[in-house]
């Protein structure tokens, strides 16, 4: 069993939600304490839950401490099993980021599988649905993943009720991602939506772009879109494609906030961005890490914003399998990630 103090680095839920992907890949039983102290609400929260919980239905699992505000727990996995397999967080609790729990074990069994989850898909703090459906999964089948998203109804802050789906297909092997430069810009592309608001709401996000980045920047086809939903909201999401790789940046509108700030947030992140030579985003560096942990061949990829969160992530992935990641730059700077998996 390995013991993984939740106090480590970062100290988030990232944490729990990496040991439950591996222990279930590798088979390693884990205990981890003081998940999320440091928090303003510490332990389990009801997305941290689900993602046990579902974790648990795919493992086979034995658990214990999987309870709300549970701060300990213990996880003992079994084989994992395809399958269909839903989830309900009950609060407005990312289900992009349970998400990313489940789709790397399920990547390895022999059959198909199937997740629906019911939640936030447009919430502070986590990977929207269209930075997963626009970003995410790019980079997801250049490693080798084949799955493919399915956004049912938007679900935002605080109300939650948003719905995808997720189709996972078994893989054979992953391939590393050596990015050493991003080359030329190409254009700039999007998603400017609305849920149960006016259109005009979209199109000023959308204007406010093409007034901040278009006299710069080739911009190229950046969609209105009405999105299903029982709530009201609003969200952008921005592609920088460039010619060897693609980065994205997104902002979501709030009670009380005008679209042009909504817009102006989303291009202040495009601009530091192209200021940089980063080829991937800093949420994508992070994201990417785990499963090229498990990739057959090296990766090599930078970043505009190298953050603690990053390099927590990394300790917790080499605490359960044998690889050297590397990580140059100092926190909130530029900086490059060197993945090299070892003999398995």
């Amino acid at each position: 069993m390995i013991a993984i103090d939740g106090r480590m680095g970062e100290g988030g839920g990232q944490i729990l939600r990496t040991c439950l992907s591996l222990s279930l890949v590798t088979g390693i039983p884990f205990s981890i304490s003081n998940i999320r102290s440091g928090r303003s609400k510490p332990g389990l929260r009801a997305q941290h839950l689900n993602a046990v919980l579902m974790s648990q239905q795919i493992g086979g699992a034995r658990v214990e401490g999987a309870i709300l505000g549970s701060t300990d727990l213990d996880f003992y996995p079994q084989d994992i099993r395809s399958g269909k397999y839903q989830g309900d967080i009950g609060t407005a609790g990312s289900t992009s980021l349970v998400l990313q729990t489940l789709y790397l074990p399920l990547s390895f069994t022999n059959k198909p599988s199937t997740i629906k989850l019911t939640g936030g898909t447009h919430v502070p703090f986590a990977p929207t649905f269209d930075w997963l459906n626009l970003n995410w999964m790019i980079f997801l089948r250049a490693i080798g993943f084949d799955l493919s998203l399915e956004l049912n109804e938007a679900g935002f802050y605080p109300q939650g009720g948003g719905r995808i789906q997720a189709k996972i297909n078994p893989v054979d092997h992953l391939h590393g991602l050596t990015i050493p430069d991003r080359g030329s810009l190409k254009h700039i592309r999007g998603v400017s939506a609305v849920a149960n608001l006016d259109r005009k709401i979209a199109e000023r996000q959308r204007e406010q772009v093409v007034r901040r980045l278009g006299t710069k920047y080739p911009l190229n086809d950046i969609r209105i879109k009405q999105l299903p939903s029982k709530y009201k909201g609003t969200s952008i999401a921005l592609v920088c494609e460039f010619e060897h790789t693609q980065c994205c940046c997104t902002s979501l509108g709030a009670p009380g906030k005008p679209a042009e700030n909504v817009a102006d947030e989303v291009c202040e992140k495009i601009e530091l961005i192209l200021d940089s030579e980063a080829t991937v985003d800093e949420y994508l560096a992070d994201q990417v890490l785990l499963p090229l942990a498990l990739a057959r061949t090296n990766s090599i990829y930078s970043t505009v914003k190298i953050t603690d969160h990053i390099r927590t992530h990394a300790d917790v992935v080499k605490s359960f399998i044998d690889v050297e990641i590397e990580i140059r730059g100092k926190n909130g700077s530029p900086g490059s990630i060197k993945i090299k998996p070892l003999e398995r």
